[in-house]
């Protein structure tokens, strides 16, 4: 005890607290049980933390990769004027698909359009032409005149009569100007006692916009007033132009509509039988005036957002219906009546003017009907441009189901006002190589629109369906768009050629334009050569074919533009196709060049072009020595064939089923697919192949063959010795492009010849002959056809010339035009 005494009294002397005792407390060791238990429920508690955490990391991942299709790319928009900031294209004829209907290019925009029908009751049913439709009676319709800016005129042909839209613009003011629309009928001079024809002008305004309107005497409607933030308050007038003695009835009709898709359904719902103003005897089928009356009139929330005007005459019928702005306070008077008429003869001088300047024809001594059939040509391209604003539906491996594009708007020309009024991008570049003549800031806008549309992997879709009324044409099968899928980046046949007139001086030099779209076309351009890319360097291969289907003779590659054209039998990851490679290679010069332009050298690009072009490569790669040709190459068979074979049978069922499939008769190995057709031509019509390279001369002489694709009217896409030459593809899926002659690689291939008729090389004069004797056929044969039938096609017989496929088909068949000028 003396001992811990000392002790403490030694630890007092060092302790602050000395008053205190210190105690403590004795541990008890824990049972080895419970300490295994603790450990146990640590590690459980860790491992459900880290699986928490692991799992958000997943969702948040997920939704990353999810999105990725539908993220925008993060570089400043190139469209950086639109709407307003364009007044002179503010307004414009943007509804394509319609037989007449202008709209404003903003994306909730005023909208207007026309309906007829002849009062020839069928059935209980009426014939209403609205949307443009090549399977109806409409015999012709066409733009005669059109400059993308000031004015147009169109005449349509009926059964019994024609009809001639035109329109008349005014810039001035805050919200875009005034317009004026004219429409005639007249009668045809052989046709029989003339029925009586109602004619019907529609205005829409988007949803929760309300459309006032003055009707007088017996449904005779006046005028239509409104206002929208892009437009301010508006009006539009009717004036009738020809006597009341031809008027039988007039009509009219104001609902609530709340889309563009399903406006003719609506109009035909409201008709109900009036007697005819001054002829007893008649009974003529009419609107009913307001819409809620009849259906919802207790409902609070219908708007009338859609307003019709119909008139019931006996050809000739004349009218004019002017679009007045409230802001535009100082015009120098209103287009309508006499003045109309000058104004419209002006617009139509100066087009005459300008197209000559541009392309010469008359100095080439073409007739005044070829040239009529030129000016029709270049008007329905650029008449056929549309405004669309929407979203598109896309889906990547991601995805379990579609999802909607981010919306944007998008400026564009469209291949068939009929048959596909909607954006495509591998035509869209065609298009350009026309427009850009006519108006190279048009096609600078179009280039940006379609541009603006890339998403963050680089990938822009190549079907535009953008908005309700054009998802409404498509089939359900063609909507949703797969960013796996590329398509012809033919936007650098375009770009080449704005670079080509901006270096003469024949268009003002715009480099901050292409300082814009630079950084695009680089991340555009990157994204093909990744995606695309072959087996082995250098080569390509085209996404999106399918590889199991036993139900087509050869599986469509629709992504490379040209649809059936027969590729290998069996695709697989070791397929190569020569076309692509060539897009490719043409793509990276085009933008080694533009770089190289506006001070910004991409050694990179140049590279590739040199890598890609080297004809040594290109030969190892593609040069088949079996056909002596450039050939794709892949796992084919050589014999296939579609058989009929009868299904299994069911009870009940009247008569055995059958359905058609692909027989392969010999196995399928890797080799060159020696098929001769558009796809052997690449390497000549994108100026890859040398003018030294003694290939050249083999692939000319068998161009002027008559065997394989030469005809008097152009190229045949596919040389008659093949075995799929003008095969079905399925039971229901006719030959495309398996030997029918398509004009934009007719224009390549033109435009080709022209480039290896003035570079030196063996086949200098060679290249020239069949320069010159190709632009005739071509340009012959698209004349005559013009004249017999009044259409522009979509392709055209190999044997008779005649046209084919959808009417009028006013994108890259128009091409002729630029082959009548011999401009390239």
């Amino acid at each position: 005890m003396a001992k811990q005494r000392a002790h403490m009294k030694e630890n007092r002397s060092f302790g602050a607290r000395d008053h205190k005792r210190t105690y403590v407390r004795p541990v008890k060791p824990k049972a080895p049980f419970l300490e295994q238990w603790n450990n146990k429920v640590a590690l459980f508690v860790a491992f459900n933390i880290v699986v928490v955490i692991l799992s958000i990391v997943y969702f948040f991942y997920q939704h990353y990769i999810e999105n990725i299709v539908i993220t925008p790319l993060n570089l400043p928009n190139v469209v950086t004027k639109s709407g307003l900031d364009v007044p002179s294209r503010f307004w414009g004829s943007y509804r394509p698909g319609t037989y007449f209907g202008m709209r404003t290019r903003s994306p909730y925009s005023l909208s207007t359009g026309i309906m007829w029908f002849t009062q020839k009751v069928i059935n209980n049913k009426i014939d209403i032409r609205h949307w443009c439709d090549q399977w109806n009676s409409v015999k012709h319709y066409s733009w005669l005149e059109h400059d993308g800016e000031n004015f147009g005129i169109q005449k349509i042909e009926d059964k019994d009569y024609y009809l001639v839209t035109s329109f008349v613009k005014q810039v001035g003011g805050q919200h875009g100007g005034d317009f004026t629309a004219k429409i005639s009928v007249r009668r045809k001079e052989l046709s029989p006692t003339p029925v009586p024809v109602s004619l019907m002008f529609y205005v829409h305004a988007p949803p929760d916009t309300v459309l006032n309107y003055n009707v007088v005497n017996e449904g005779h409607l006046q005028s239509i007033k409104g206002y929208i933030d892009t437009l301010g308050n508006f009006t539009f007038h009717f004036r009738e132009v020809e006597t009341s003695k031809t008027i039988l009835k007039y009509n009219y009709l104001a609902a609530d509509a709340q889309s563009l898709t399903h406006l003719k359904e609506l109009v035909t719902r409201h008709h109900a039988l009036f007697q005819a103003k001054e002829h007893t005897q008649l009974q003529i089928l009419g609107l009913i005036g307001e819409a809620a009356a009849y259906t919802r009139k207790s409902d609070k929330s219908y708007k009338i957002n859609f307003v019709v005007y119909q008139v019931t005459f006996i050809p000739p019928f004349e009218m004019e219906i002017y679009f007045e702005s409230a802001s535009f306070t100082n015009r120098p008077a209103k287009i309508v009546g006499p003045l109309y008429n000058s104004e419209l003869d002006r617009h139509m001088l100066n087009f005459e003017d300008k197209f000559e300047n541009i392309f010469k024809l008359s100095r080439k001594n073409y007739t005044s009907d070829d040239i009529k059939a030129a000016w029709a040509a270049l008007s329905n391209m650029i008449g056929s441009i549309g405004y669309f604003y929407g979203s598109s539906l896309v889906q990547s491996n991601h995805n379990k189901e579609p999802v909607n594009y981010w919306n944007a708007p998008l400026y564009t020309a469209v291949p068939s006002r009929s048959f596909f009024p909607r954006g495509f991008l591998w035509d869209e570049g065609f298009h350009n190589l026309l427009i850009l003549e006519w108006n190279a800031e048009i096609t600078k806008e179009i280039i940006a629109h379609w541009l603006d549309l890339m998403n963050i992997e680089g990938w822009i879709p190549r079907e535009q369906i953008l908005g309700l009324e054009a998802r409404e044409r498509v089939p359900a099968e063609f909507v949703v768009q797969r960013n796996t899928n590329a398509n012809p980046p033919a936007f650098f046949l375009t770009l080449e050629k704005l670079l080509m007139k901006m270096k003469s001086g024949s268009i003002p030099e715009d480099i901050g334009f292409l300082k814009q779209i630079l950084p695009r076309l680089k991340v555009w351009f990157d994204w093909l050569n990744k995606t695309q890319n072959g087996m082995i360097p250098g080569t390509y291969r085209w996404r999106g074919r399918d590889s199991i289907t036993d139900l087509e003779l050869n599986p469509k590659t629709l992504t490379s533009g040209l649809d059936d054209y027969p590729r290998a039998s069996h695709p697989t990851l070791d397929e190569r196709h020569v076309d692509l490679r060539c897009w490719i290679a043409f793509s990276a010069g085009v933008i080694a060049d533009i770089a190289d332009y506006i001070g910004e050298p991409l050694q990179k690009y140049r590279s590739t072009y040199l890598y890609l072009s080297d004809n040594s490569l290109l030969d190892e790669l593609h040069w088949s020595v079996t056909s002596e040709s450039y050939s794709d190459y892949g796992f084919h068979s050589k014999s296939v064939k579609l058989s009929k074979e009868k299904l299994p049978y069911v009870g009940g069922e009247e008569a055995p089923q059958t359905i058609t499939i692909r027989v392969v008769s010999e196995e399928p190995t890797l080799c060159f697919v020696d098929n001769f057709g558009y796809v052997s031509l690449f390497p000549m019509l994108l100026k890859i192949i040398d003018p030294a390279n003694p290939k050249l001369g083999k692939i000319l002489r068998d161009l002027k063959n008559p065997k394989l694709l030469w005809t008097s009217y152009g190229l045949r896409s596919l040389a008659r010795n093949s075995p799929y030459y003008m095969k079905r593809n399925t039971e229901h899926d006719p030959p495309y492009w398996r030997g029918n002659i398509w004009i934009n690689m007719n224009y390549l291939a033109v435009r080709a010849l022209k480039h290896y008729s003035e570079v030196e090389g063996p086949e200098k004069e060679n290249a020239k002959i069949l320069y010159e004797e190709l632009r005739q056929n071509v340009v012959n044969n698209i004349l005559k056809e013009y004249k017999r039938t009044g259409f522009i096609w979509e392709h055209y017989d190999d044997k008779t010339g005649q046209g084919k496929g959808s009417h009028p088909f006013t994108g890259w068949s128009a091409l002729f035009v630029l082959l009548m000028g011999e401009i390239f």
